[in-house]
C-alpha cells in the first residue's frame, strides 16, 4: 500500500500574485529546451532557404533604410558608412521586437497546450525569449562580417570600452520584450483587438526609438522626449561601443535598468494572475 501523502507531484493553487516558483522552472528546464527548439528549428523547416531568412531579413530591412533615409531623406549617420549603422541599430531593435511579439501572444496561442497538461505556463514565455536570443546573435554574426568588411575597407570606426557593457544591454532589451510581452498577453485574452494593435505599435515604436537615426542627431526640443524611451538607451550605448558615435549615458542605463525592473515584475505578477482564469476567457 502506498503511504499517505506519498506523491511524485503536487499541483496546488497559487495564493498569491507573487507566488513564483523558481524551482519548478529549473526542474521543467528540459521542457524549455524542447520549447526553443521548436521556435528555432519548426519555423523554417518547410521553407526552401530555411535558417537563411535570419539574415536575409536584416539586410533587407538595411537596404531599405540606406535608399529611405539614407539616400532619399538624407538622414545623417554619425559618419558612419549607413549600412552599419542602420544594420546596428535593425539587429538589436529586431531582437526587442522578437521578445515582445511572440510573448504577447503566449495564451491564445497556447491555449490547446494550456487546457491539456500542466507545467509552469512562464517556460513558453521563456522559451520565446531564449529563442529570440539564438536568431540575434545570428544576425549579429552578419553585424560583425559588415563591420569587419568597413574596417577592411579603411573606415574610421573604433570600439570603445563601453562594449563591455554589451550582456547588459541584452538582458535589459530581454527584460523589457518579457515584460511587455507579458502584460499585453493577459490583456489579450479579454481585449482581441489588442492583437492587431501589437504589430502596428512595434513599427510606431522603432521610429521612436534611434534605429534609423541617432539622438545626437535629433533638435533639442525632441531629443528629451525621444530619451524617455528606455530602448533609446540601449541602442545609442550599443553603437557607442561598437562603431565609436553614439552616447554613453550612464543615467540614461539607470533609468533603463529601473524601468526594466519595474515592467518586469509587473509583467509577472499579472501573468501570474491571469494565468489562473485565462482558460475561462479564451
Amino acid at each position: 500500500m502506498m503511504p499517505k501523502n506519498s506523491w511524485d507531484l503536487e499541483i496546488k493553487p497559487k495564493k498569491g500574485w507573487l507566488d513564483l516558483n523558481f524551482k519548478e522552472l529549473i526542474q521543467y528546464k528540459d521542457l524549455l529546451f524542447l520549447f526553443v527548439k521548436r521556435d528555432v528549428v519548426v519555423v523554417y523547416k518547410q521553407t526552401i532557404l530555411g535558417p537563411l531568412w535570419f539574415f536575409i531579413q536584416p539586410i533587407l530591412t538595411t537596404l531599405i533604410f540606406t535608399f529611405v533615409f539614407g539616400n532619399i531623406a538624407k538622414i545623417p549617420t554619425d559618419g558612419i558608412p549607413p549600412i552599419l549603422f542602420y544594420l546596428s541599430g535593425i539587429v538589436l531593435w529586431n531582437y526587442f521586437a522578437e521578445c515582445f511579439n511572440q510573448t504577447s501572444d503566449t495564451f491564445i496561442q497556447n491555449a490547446s497546450i494550456f487546457g491539456k497538461v500542466y507545467f509552469p505556463r512562464l517556460i513558453l514565455p521563456l522559451s520565446k525569449v531564449i529563442s529570440g536570443l539564438i536568431k540575434f546573435f545570428i544576425q549579429f554574426l552578419l553585424l560583425i562580417a559588415v563591420y569587419l568588411f568597413y574596417l577592411n575597407q579603411g573606415c574610421l570606426i573604433q570600439m570603445q570600452a563601453s562594449i563591455l557593457l554589451f550582456p547588459v544591454l541584452i538582458i535589459l532589451m530581454a527584460g523589457i520584450g518579457l515584460g511587455l510581452g507579458l502584460i499585453f498577453t493577459a490583456l489579450t485574452t479579454k481585449y482581441r483587438d489588442l492583437r492587431f494593435l501589437i504589430q502596428f505599435g512595434v513599427q510606431l515604436l522603432m521610429y521612436a526609438t534611434p534605429v534609423i537615426y541617432s539622438l545626437q542627431s535629433l533638435p533639442e526640443k525632441y531629443r528629451s522626449w525621444i530619451a524617455l524611451n528606455p530602448l533609446s538607451h540601449l541602442i545609442e550605448i550599443f553603437r557607442n561601443g561598437l562603431l565609436g558615435t553614439g552616447r554613453l549615458d550612464l543615467s540614461g542605463l539607470l533609468y533603463t535598468t529601473l524601468f526594466t525592473s519595474i515592467i518586469l515584475l509587473a509583467g509577472m505578477i499579472i501573468f501570474n494572475r491571469n494565468e489562473k482564469s485565462f482558460m475561462d476567457t479564451v
